[in-house]
């Protein structure tokens, strides 16, 4: 789903980036209110409204998921859905950066090699691309730190409820928005017929959709395979850039794009060596099953 929703995003090319957001938190909170209503979540969203700490990690959260949703949909409006992409790509080096930084957590030298060799795919695309990818900056550093803020929440907060708060703490800049736009004769809601209204009214069902999935797979599935399944989408954002957007793709892109890939397979390869690592012990029945180091 959020390898395909460029596509939602580029049907909906009349509306700017900026009324795409405000409808989206909008009618996110109405499908949210629903939601909670089929579910019976209005106790769980009443302990997070009532929790001053969760409510305030939330807010900055909100803040962060509205910067990641505003770049994206300018990136995909503006026909610019491979650097959109690239900003997913390198979104986990930048939660490795993140975790050294804020949480001062300690890099094995394969994650160093990781980090260099993304530094050094910027580079690239800044020189391939005549300036800093920005967007792709924006995007990945936006969400790098909604990670982490989340992180703070922990499992106290479903899915569903920590939408439905970051969404409500957006709601009246939101509606601000798309009332000026209205007064001011720029908005597209009503405009271009009952199509382009009610695609833009189900945003609010196609961004609460996957992240309930995302919720429910992170519960059911080892975070390793949830970690390589989340690449699905940046691989399908820039397959859809070049086949459907027709976007261009220099050779010195491909180089940068490569480089980043390199870098997030030497991120898997050492992921799935710890995981193996931690495995290892639980899975020996005595000291002549376990196996040479070098092996």
């Amino acid at each position: 789903m959020w390898g395909l929703l460029p596509l939602y995003f580029a049907v909906l090319g009349a509306a700017g980036a900026v009324e795409i957001v405000a409808n989206r938190v909008a009618w996110s909170v109405l499908f949210c209110v629903v939601l909670l209503t089929v579910m019976r979540g209005w106790t769980a969203l009443g302990r997070a409204l009532t929790d001053r700490r969760v409510l305030g990690t939330l807010a900055i959260a909100a803040v962060l998921i509205a910067i990641n949703w505003l770049a994206f949909a300018y990136a995909i409006t503006t026909h610019q859905a491979i650097e959109g992409s690239l900003g997913y790509f390198i979104n986990p080096l930048v939660s490795v950066v993140v975790g050294v930084l804020v949480l001062h957590e300690k890099l094995r030298r394969t994650q160093w090699v990781a980090v260099g060799i993304g530094a050094l795919a910027v580079v690239v695309l800044a020189i391939a691309y005549g300036k800093l990818p920005w967007i792709a900056l924006v995007l990945a550093f936006s969400f790098g730190f909604y990670g982490l803020v989340k992180n703070q929440v922990g499992g106290r907060v479903d899915a569903l409820t920590s939408l439905t708060v970051e969404t409500v703490v957006l709601l009246p800049l939101s509606l601000a928005v798309m009332l000026w736009l209205t007064l001011t004769g720029q908005a597209t809601l009503t405009a271009y017929g009952p199509g382009h209204f009610w695609l833009m009214v189900a945003s609010g069902v196609i961004t609460a959709l996957p992240l309930l999935f995302f919720g429910g797979a992170a519960r059911r599935l080892p975070l390793s395979t949830v970690g390589l399944l989340q690449y699905l989408a940046p691989v399908l954002q820039f397959i859809f850039a070049i086949l459907v957007l027709k976007e261009h793709m220099p050779p010195e892109r491909w180089i940068g794009f490569s480089l980043v890939w390199v870098a997030l397979l030497v991120l898997i390869v050492d992921a799935v060596r710890q995981i193996r690592r931690r495995r290892r012990p639980a899975t020996t029945t005595g000291p002549a099953d376990v196996q040479p180091a070098s092996s």
